[in-house]
């Protein structure tokens, strides 16, 4: 029997990737692309376990998995690191009065 992909590897692997590297974006999208990867690779983790003979590409899967909870755990990190900062400068408000002393220095 001929062995075949499991199919979705590479969308979680693409996901993976982009939330990885879109993790500095505030965080979310970093958090969101991540928990979709994970969610993709947790389902082809149920498709391998019902018939392993069947597919090849079972070891990219783990490393697919790892990609996406790096990308989660570093966007949850700066997600969180976001809200500190904006705390520290004084909640919302004070965020806002900074961006626009900026705003008016640039302009």
């Amino acid at each position: 029997m001929e062995q075949k992909n499991l199919p979705n590897v590479t969308i979680a692997m693409i996901l993976a990737i982009l939330s990885f590297l879109c993790c500095c974006f505030g965080g979310a999208p970093g958090l969101i692309l991540g928990g979709i990867a994970f969610f993709l690779t947790k389902k082809d983790e149920k498709t391998y376990a019902e018939n392993p003979d069947l597919y090849k590409n079972y070891s990219t899967l783990k490393t697919v998995k790892i990609l996406a909870i790096i990308g989660m755990v570093i966007g949850a990190l700066y997600l969180l690191y976001t809200f500190w900062s904006i705390n520290q400068m004084g909640g919302w408000e004070g965020y806002m009065e900074k961006v626009n002393e900026m705003m008016k220095q640039y302009q």
